[in-house]
């Protein structure tokens, strides 16, 4: 038998409850890993690691904002 990871990250946009994981202001983007687990960032984080989290990443998922 093989052992496969399933994800264990919720496949859902940052709620307005969320917070960066950086910096503590409110996520707007959930960046789900492919090896399992998640990230949430601020959108000033998230331009500022952009490269980097999709060469890690499963899943990018954007929060919905009044902007928006």
């Amino acid at each position: 038998m093989t052992p496969t990871l399933s994800p264990t990250a919720p496949l859902t946009p940052p709620s307005a409850q969320d917070r960066c994981d950086r910096c503590s202001a409110r996520a707007i983007v959930r960046i789900v890993l492919a090896g399992g687990g998640d990230l949430v960032f601020c959108s000033h984080h998230a331009r500022k690691y952009d490269v980097q989290l999709r060469e890690l990443a499963a899943h990018v998922l954007r929060a919905e904002t009044d902007a928006e």
